[in-house]
């Protein structure tokens, strides 16, 4: 059996410390296969983007966190500053969620790109452009010898999101890290950048792990989906179950929340996801679950079988 390229292992991450700790990721483990294209979905406030932050470890100093994220053999959380350093952006980069903050308004992204490669790379100056050049043409940026020499305040938000996976790619890194890429995005331009995510991996042959809170951008591009409510993995399997076979009420209530046919209602999750100090017993989806028992408040479901490669955190998973 081949390892995985990315095994996070019983991953717990906190705030606070004694009786105010608050758990935001509980016992989360998870796999990223090599040329893999997994994807994390859940609302705001699930853990997904602590998750991700994990993995680079670019946690809040505040940040408590336990369990092991062994990239390649090596667990990156016990990891020296120094070999952090030459693994982030070169073998596991990260494309975030908001590119108008996560790009330098002071520096023309040419020259942001070419940091990078001078970080991880042995090459002059020009060189280091020439290829920025290259890798804005490689993200389909037009006229990008112009382009290069622009600043972020002069590209639109679909273009800098451009710039964020073109320095994402640079050094040809084993895993993408994508934070929301489509966030704030119009609808065509989302499906460009999916598009994009999508054509890099299979040319380059690395793997994508993309955060999204919408189901409905992932459905053509995903090979297995996670979905995340509460800090927990409350559902996972290949991309064709998730969307036909759904065995949790939460996943069932994102698909429905989707738009469908034209003239359909569309059925939203009620509520929201309870406060950290707030949260239910058993089962964290009661305060929203249709599907509600009495036996659900008396124990968290574990994360069990209920098909081939498929797992549900939830007592009726074979009932709804």
């Amino acid at each position: 059996m081949i390892n995985p390229l990315l095994s996070v292992e019983d991953l717990n991450i906190s705030f606070g410390s004694g009786d105010n700790q608050l758990k935001v990721v509980n016992s989360l483990g998870l796999n990223v296969d090599y040329e893999d294209f997994l994807v994390i979905v859940g609302e705001s406030g699930s853990g997904k983007t602590l998750t991700a932050l994990s993995v680079m470890r670019l946690l809040p100093p505040n940040a408590l966190f336990s369990g092991r994220v062994i990239f390649k053999g090596k667990d990156i959380l016990s990891m020296k500053d120094d070999d952090l350093r030459k693994l982030r952006g070169k073998d596991i980069s990260m494309v975030f969620q908001e590119p108008m903050t996560s790009l330098n308004p002071v520096f023309t992204v040419g020259s942001q790109i070419a940091e990078v490669l001078l970080a991880h790379e042995n090459i002059s100056n020009k060189e280091a452009m020439d290829r920025a050049v290259g890798l804005l043409g490689s993200v389909r940026i037009p006229s990008p010898e112009l382009r290069v020499k622009e600043y972020p305040h002069q590209m639109s938000g679909g273009m800098r999101q451009r710039v964020m996976i073109a320095m994402a790619i640079a050094c040809s890194p084993s895993l993408v890290i994508a934070d929301e890429p489509t966030t704030a995005l119009d609808v065509t331009i989302q499906a460009q950048i999916l598009e994009l995510l999508g054509g890099l991996k299979e040319k380059t042959r690395m793997s994508v792990l993309l955060i999204t809170h919408d189901l409905g951008i992932v459905a053509e591009w995903a090979r297995r989906v996670e979905v995340m409510y509460a800090g927990r993995i409350v559902e996972k399997a290949s991309a064709n179950e998730i969307f036909l076979n759904p065995r949790h009420p939460y996943t069932r209530g994102l698909l429905e929340s989707l738009p469908g046919k034209k003239g359909e209602k569309l059925v939203p999750i009620p509520g929201q996801i309870p406060r950290l100090n707030e949260l239910p017993p058993g089962c964290k989806f009661t305060t929203r679950c249709r599907y509600v028992i009495e036996r659900c408040h008396e124990k968290e479901p574990d994360l069990l079988p209920v098909g081939e490669g498929h797992f549900s955190r939830c007592i009726r998973a074979m009932e709804i």
